[in-house]
């Protein structure tokens, strides 16, 4: 099941490894990239943005820091190491290009539940591009175009959209989808399923109400005494996508010292893309005085990732969204930074974190390669029948990535 294998180059399990292309254009752009070997060692000053292979949301974003005659240089003695893989994966690609060609194409406003994605940056840009970000159905207009976000929704919210006349466009990652169609089958042959996640969670809410007389919350490894079943001989576990590979991994083993007939999913519920970033976090962690994980405080993978940095061995760890956040004093007596960034995060702010260490005399990097990445999701079926033909036939060609998960 879940991967914990871990070493310096060491490939990470990718649940979905499927092969992407070179993406579409947008404004932000992802992290779906091959590994980067050749910007070891350089320079932050002197890193220009590798150039992803699914590279194609938010453009019109701030140029890659360019090299100039003031550039700052390393001093001796500091070093900064830089995760890879590190933000976006294909389900956050995906729903932000989602609202982006949904703007394009209909215009502002379209309406979107809850945040696209957890992630400030990404939210206010979309904003001002005419994205209107709202809690409930209720408050989209009738007759509305409403997007749903890339962590999913429950079967009701579906219905309150139909009742509205909403036109809807469900950006909800497949690897998601592919967890509430695990609790659908599990519920339709009477098992009790024991969801592993954080109370609240927009994805747990959505998962939980594909079958909320037969999904128990389960948060975490001390909750499991308090857990109770109809029957332990048909019991399963499924989990929220973003977890802590470890702490989850130790919920299902004190699980299953409770409930030893307990059944696995048929694949690995953490996606690929949280288990590869937690992955370069435990193999840079023990050289780390600081790890620097860019990131928003509601996005839960990227909270998993100053946990995991601090249990396997950093000095200390924060989470910033932007560079202005990080704290001068976190540097006192501090040779080496980890940086690293959530799965929501986009490559600029990243970029942002390197600019402000190397003007602190941080400006050798050394790229620290976990895992590579290529998977790219077709945009939703409702978006596609409207693009024109030639960004239709690309879509056909991801849709293929997407069946195969469920």
């Amino acid at each position: 099941m879940l991967s914990t294998r871990t070493g310096h180059g060491a490939s990470a399990v990718v649940s979905a490894a499927f092969s992407g292309s070179a993406g579409r254009g947008g404004i932000l752009t992802p992290r779906l990239y091959a590994a980067e070997p050749t910007f070891a060692r350089l320079p932050a000053a002197r890193l220009a943005a590798p150039v992803p292979r699914g590279a194609r949301s938010m453009e019109g974003m701030p140029p890659a820091l360019q090299p100039s005659s003031t550039a700052p240089f390393a001093s001796p003695g500091k070093r900064v190491l830089l995760a890879a893989p590190r933000g976006y994966c294909a389900g956050v690609d995906r729903a932000v290009v989602t609202v982006e060609k949904a703007l394009e194409l209909y215009g502002p406003p379209v309406y979107v539940r809850k945040e696209i994605v957890h992630n400030k940056y990404v939210v206010q840009t979309l904003r001002e591009r005419g994205a209107v970000f709202v809690d409930e159905t209720d408050e989209v207009p009738e007759g509305a175009t409403v997007i749903f976000s890339a962590h999913g929704v429950a079967p009701i919210v579906h219905e309150e959209a139909a009742a509205r006349r909403l036109r809807t466009i469900d950006a909800t990652c497949p690897l998601v989808t592919k967890v509430h169609r695990e609790a659908v089958r599990f519920a339709a042959e009477d098992y009790d399923i024991l969801l592993i996640g954080h109370e609240g969670h927009e994805e747990v809410v959505g998962t939980s109400g594909e079958a909320p007389e037969h999904i128990v919350l389960v948060d975490g490894p001390t909750d499991v005494d308090s857990v109770a079943v109809r029957d332990p001989e048909k019991v399963v576990w499924l989990s929220q996508t973003t977890l802590s590979v470890d702490e989850t991994l130790a919920t299902v083993a004190r699980l299953r010292e409770k409930f030893p007939l307990l059944q696995d999913p048929p694949s690995d519920d953490i996606c690929y893309a949280t288990q590869n970033r937690q992955l370069a976090v435990k193999q840079m962690a023990p050289r780390c005085d600081l790890m620097i994980v860019v990131g928003s405080r509601n996005s839960s993978n990227s909270v998993r990732l100053v946990e995991v940095a601090l249990e396997h061995g950093a000095g200390a760890g924060h989470l910033v969204d932007y560079a202005a956040e990080i704290d001068p004093a976190w540097l006192e007596s501090v040779a080496t930074v980890g940086v690293t960034s959530g799965a929501s995060v986009p490559e600029i702010l990243v970029r942002d974190v390197l600019a402000w260490l190397a003007e602190r005399g941080y400006a050798e990097v050394e790229t620290v390669v976990a895992a590579q990445e290529s998977l790219l999701f077709a945009l939703p079926h409702e978006l596609r029948r409207d693009l024109p033909p030639e960004d239709a036939a690309e879509q056909d060609r991801h849709e293929a990535a997407d069946t195969a998960l469920h």
